[in-house]
């Protein structure tokens, strides 16, 4: 029987519970360790057109009642909120899928009214994204990331459980034409799909897309990643590496998830997003609210802190940045994925977003 993540964390406490004992006077999200989060990633939704293997059971999630969610007004609020008051420096929404939500296109609108200055992006897999990118572009949207594991439709079936490759292929030419850029593709690393890296590799820098490949974590709703079993890193170089000569870059910014390498001394790159074996726990600069309106501190930790109650009951901008601040303070030093005591999150990434 496959264990399903039910929508509740292991813990969520009171904003004002949360300790703060030794925090420096500043205004930022800074945690005890000296991080500071300036990248932003708000869930909007738990729902998802498709059914990928790594993070939600077949059935899906346990639906959030439409009444707990963050209206977009409310997560207009709280993305004015970081970017005024807190530093945060950009904003990218998740899900689930943000295309299920009727009202993307406003959610988009309102955070560029409440935060002229910071770029807007979207994690999405593009199903659907043909019809509504160039109203999301006119909106404010920036950037996409689009999850692509593999080009071969019936692998891409058997993973995602949902045959829908051309639709997640027509949503990229779409966001392209509509100006949306980069575009960057997202793979998550499975045994099944490696054989496929070397020509996903090909097609990105065939449209220019921003290529970027990522160990798979054990967020699985279904329970089934083993650390033993995974595809790593070093093992991915060595399969492109068979087909193209790739130059090593390094990050661009200590803070980057991805490691860079230059493909075949030209002007693409493809970038390894080394979540488990090269952990950038050190210099993680993120901060996540879940749609639900829960501040998580990290996308591995069980504790969350509520924004949403304080929305409603006309707390102040001050007393909402005082609550996120010190959620953040208490972010723990890592994952600790290798470590004997590692516990998985309760809630798997489709809960959670990426």
């Amino acid at each position: 029987m496959s264990r399903v993540a039910l929508s509740m964390p292991e813990l969520r406490s009171a904003a004002r519970a949360v300790d703060t004992v030794g925090r420096p006077d500043t205004p930022e999200l800074v945690d005890r360790f000296g991080r500071v989060a300036r990248d932003l990633r708000v869930s909007i939704t738990e729902k998802c057109s498709l059914r990928c293997t790594y993070c939600m059971p077949a059935e899906g999630l346990p639906a959030i009642p439409r009444p707990e969610l963050l209206t977009p007004a409310e997560i207009a609020r709280l993305v004015g909120i970081g970017a005024r008051d807190l530093g945060v420096a950009e904003v990218r929404f998740t899900g689930g899928e943000p295309l299920t939500r009727g009202d993307l296109v406003e959610i988009v609108g309102r955070t560029r009214e409440a935060a002229p200055g910071i770029p807007i992006a979207m994690t999405t897999n593009a199903v659907g994204l043909d019809r509504r990118a160039a109203a999301l572009r006119a909106a404010g949207l920036g950037r996409v990331n689009v999850s692509l594991d593999t080009l071969d439709r019936e692998r891409f079936h058997a993973l995602t459980r949902r045959d829908r490759l051309p639709a997640v292929l027509a949503g990229i030419d779409a966001a392209i034409a509509a100006g949306i850029g980069p575009v960057k593709v997202n793979a998550v690393l499975m045994r099944e799909t490696l054989p496929d890296a070397a020509d996903l590799l090909a097609f990105a820098v065939a449209r220019g897309l921003q290529l970027r490949f990522i160990e798979q974590m054990p967020l699985d709703a279904d329970e089934a990643w083993r650390r033993d079993e995974m595809v790593t890193a070093a093992e991915l170089l060595e399969v492109l590496g068979s087909r193209y000569r790739l130059t090593p870059i390094g990050r661009h910014d200590p803070s980057a998830p991805a490691e860079e390498w230059r493909v075949d001394e030209g002007e693409s790159t493809v970038g390894i997003i080394a979540s488990v074996t090269r952990d950038f726990c050190a210099s993680c600069d993120r901060t996540r609210i879940t749609a639900e309106g829960w501040v998580r501190s990290c996308l591995f930790g069980g504790d969350e802190v509520d924004l949403r109650q304080l929305l409603r009951s006309d707390a102040d901008d001050a007393a909402i940045g005082d609550a996120w601040r010190a959620a953040m303070w208490g972010k723990r030093a890592g994952h600790g994925i290798d470590r004997d005591d590692f516990i998985r999150p309760a809630r798997s990434m489709g809960a959670i977003g990426g």
